[in-house]
Parts: structure tokens; sequence; C-alpha cells
């Protein structure tokens, strides 16, 4: 697993915010800003994409995991239960120390999944879990930023007016609809400039335990793995003889077999 590119993501070059009004003639929020704003709300959808695709990510691995530590003790275990262990004390002594292998992988790996579980995927559920809330301030935003748009247009229509007493009633009106809507937004757009760049820069701090975790749970499940098949081989060994020689006795066996009448092709 690596976490460049995912949880430290990359600024999407076509990030676009999806909220958009005819313009009013006064430029009322910088195209800078904007650039800003859009730059750094880009970053965080793609750390919150990246953050769920790795919490699957890492939920898929342990669940392989444990089946796969499962999978192995039924195999020793219904190696245990056939016949031809009670006709060769070899044979059973053999699969008795593999089973014992297998329940004890099975439990070395149960507790690194659990330690997973603690340290890594519920962390990054629960940092999962503040984006709906940061997508909503931003969708916030941006619905003031309409009605601020609005505002702004009714006062520029009202402003190239003829000045008759009416139409500076209506001016002096609308001016005091745009001033509060003003000041929300640049309110609402000031915090989001501010925090956003300091919520993503404090992924590092928030993962990098988690990590650390991670790769300490490994060593320590491999390490054991190392001892628990080290003493297992020294268990079951045949002194002297290799992998290929091995192959060669079973290739033997099987054409005996092959050669008895039974199993003759027709």
């Amino acid at each position: 697993m690596t976490c460049s590119g995912e949880v430290l993501g990359k600024t999407p070059v076509d990030f676009k915010i999806p909220f958009k009004i005819g313009q009013p003639k006064k430029q009322i929020v910088p195209k800078t800003v904007e650039r800003d704003f859009e730059r750094e709300y880009g970053k965080l959808q793609q750390l919150e994409d990246q953050t769920k695709k790795l919490q699957k990510d890492m939920k898929k691995s342990t669940d392989a995991d444990v089946a796969m530590s499962k999978s192995a003790v039924r195999i020793s275990s219904n190696l245990l239960s056939n016949p031809l262990c009670e006709q060769d004390p070899n044979f059973l002594a053999m699969v008795t120390a593999l089973d014992t292998a297998m329940k004890r992988m099975d439990s070395f790996n149960q507790e690194k999944v659990n330690q997973i579980q603690k340290t890594v995927i519920e962390p990054l559920k629960k940092f999962s879990s503040v984006f709906p809330s940061l997508n909503m301030a931003v969708k916030r935003r941006e619905q003031t930023l309409q009605d601020y748009k609005r505002l702004q247009s009714k006062v520029e229509k009202y402003e190239e007016k003829e000045k008759t007493g009416p139409i500076l009633a209506k001016l002096h009106q609308a001016r005091e609809e745009l001033r509060p809507v003003k000041e929300d937004f640049e309110a609402k757009n000031k915090q989001l400039l501010e925090e956003m760049p300091k919520f993503y820069s404090s992924r590092i701090d928030y993962f990098e335990p988690s990590f650390e975790s991670l790769i300490r749970a490994q060593v320590v499940y491999y390490t054991e793995m190392h001892k628990i098949f080290g003493d297992l081989t020294g268990q079951i060994d045949e002194p002297g003889l290799t992998d290929e020689q091995r192959e060669k006795e079973n290739e033997a066996k099987l054409s005996e077999l092959r050669a008895l009448s039974i199993v003759a092709d027709d």
C-alpha cells in the first residue's frame, strides 16, 4: 500500500464548483480569490475521494487476510480427519504439526487485523465523516454568493435608471438588502479560505500514526510467521531431500497409480 498520490493527493486540473449564475457588471469576487477557492476545495475533494478509496481497499485487504487464514485452518483440520492419518503415524505427526502452525498463524493474523481495524480503518472512517460538513459549508457559501450576485445586479439596475424619487427609494432599499448578504458571503468566504488549507495540511499529522501502526502490525505478523513456519519446517523436513527430488518421487508414484487397470483409459 502506498500513500503518495492518494491520501496526499494532487490538485485536479479541471475542477469546477457546480454553481453558475449570471454575472453582475461589477466584479464582486476577484478572479484570483475565486481561483484560490477552487484550488483549495478541489484538493479537499480529491482528498475525500482518496480517503474513501483507501478505507475501502484496507477493508478488502483485512477481509482477504481473515479468509486466507481461516481457509488454512480448515484445510489442516480436514487433513486431520482423513483416514490416512489413522494408518500412517508419520503423516499424522506432519499434519498435526501443520494444524498447530495454521492455528497459530490464524491467531496472530486476527491480532493483526484487529489492530489495523482499530488504528487504520476506524481513523479513516472518522476522517471521512468530516467531509459532509465541509461540503455543506461550501454549498452555503455558494448559495450566499448567488444571493449576493442577484442583489448586486438589482442595485446596478437602479443605479442606471434616472434618479427620480421612487427610483432612489428602491435603490436605497436594494442597497440595504445587499449589505447583510455581502457581509455574510465575505465572512463565509474568508473562513473557508483560511480553514481549507489548514484542514488539508493536517492530513499528514492525522494519518502518519495510522500508517506507522500499519507497518508495525505487518512487521510483527511476518516476524511471527517466520518463526512459525521455521518451526514447522524443522518438524516435517526430510534431511537431504530437495523439492526437485520430492517432485520426482511424486511423479514416480503417480505413474504407478496410472498403471493400475482401474484408472486405465477405455
